[in-house]
């Protein structure tokens, strides 16, 4: 079965004049698809029945998930999904809601995942000591921003924003990622606005590269937790032998490319590299660059590393500031119930 949340609207033109419809029945069902929560073919009431036929006939299908369990955190800012997709895998994505100071909507940020499990390692993340599964189609991506919009229909809300931070190192995922973005961002379909979208990355050099050349614009965040080679690879076992000096070269010809800020993440753990020393490092490093430091205390995971003190993180601060480097502490949403950065891990949840 071929799930229609795959099909670019220029696919979908071309599906229908296969079907012998007139063009205007793509943008009927892209209209359906996702503006109006359609479930299934037979839903799409807009399309005449022999069309909803031979849709079916060509082995054609609509949603490639279904929702086994939901958490909300206390302040109900923060909502986890665990959804299962048709072959039974499990995987995790997140709505983070920022309320406004006036009248008008929240932010909706919808941290989606690109990958079950993770390939990267990283050693204080959750989901890299799950190990790797697979890759998810870019249907399957398109899917859980789908989720929420449904949720928030209900509020009369929307999703304003999405962040490839979730599961699975997105770049890896290269071309279905890419196809995803291109469906939620494109009119005909979801219409999200490019410049809200962030793709995060520990660093792919080569994805990071095609990124550039793509004509997207869009945020990029690379994880960086470090200012020298030796405690990267630490952190991050897959790190190359010269990763550092890379990813900084990297932030300097994205930014050159596409006149896109590049953020670098840096996770913050107590005794591992939140001291003074490697702050006045990473400033040096950092000096002039123009890149955005977010700083963002480790989250509680399985790997037992603990975050810093907050008198220890805001002198971290300080230094990277005095030093002229762009930076913020990332106030983190949803660690209460695993929904964090860094947390998010499906083989916990088995018995759904």
């Amino acid at each position: 079965m071929i799930d229609l949340y795959r099909v670019l609207p220029e696919e979908m033109d071309e599906l229908v004049k296969t079907l012998e419809q007139p063009r205007y029945r793509a943008d009927q069902l892209l209209q359906a698809l996702y503006h109006e929560s359609t479930k299934d073919i037979a839903s799409l009431h807009h399309l005449p029945s022999e069309m909803r036929d031979k849709l079916s006939a060509a082995g054609y299908a609509v949603g490639s998930a279904s929702e086994v369990h939901r958490v909300v955190s206390e302040d109900g800012n923060t909502t986890k999904l665990l959804l299962r997709l048709t072959d039974g895998t499990l995987v995790e994505t997140v709505l983070m809601q920022y309320m406004s100071k006036g009248k008008g909507h929240p932010r909706s940020t919808v941290c989606v995942s690109t990958q079950v499990g993770c390939a990267m390692g990283c050693t204080f993340c959750a989901t890299g000591q799950m190990g790797f599964e697979r890759n998810l189609k870019a249907e399957e991506i398109v899917a859980q921003v789908l989720h929420f919009t449904s949720i928030l229909r209900e509020r009369r809300e929307h999703v304003t924003n999405l962040v490839f931070m979730g599961m699975g190192e997105p770049l890896a995922n290269y071309s279905e990622t890419i196809r995803a973005v291109r469906i939620l961002t494109h009119a005909r379909a979801f219409g999200l606005g490019q410049r809200h979208i962030t793709i995060s990355t520990v660093g792919v050099m080569q994805g990071i590269d095609k990124l550039a050349e793509e004509d997207l614009q869009i945020g990029l965040a690379i994880s960086l937790h470090a200012p020298n080679d030796k405690l990267r690879k630490k952190l991050v076992p897959t790190a190359g032998p010269n990763s550092v000096g890379d990813l900084i070269a990297a932030t300097r010809s994205y930014f050159k490319k596409t006149g896109r800020r590049v953020t670098l993440e840096y996770a913050m753990i107590d005794g591992v590299n939140d001291s003074p020393e490697i702050a006045a490092e990473l400033a040096a490093l950092l000096k002039g660059n123009g890149a955005h430091v977010n700083l963002i205390p480790v989250n509680p995971t399985a790997g037992g590393f603990e975050r810093p003190k907050w008198k220890r993180i805001t002198e971290f601060e300080r230094i990277l500031k005095e030093s002229d480097v762009n930076c913020t502490v990332r106030v983190e949403k949803g660690s209460e119930i695993s929904a964090a950065c860094g947390q998010l891990r499906t083989d916990m949840a088995k018995n759904f």
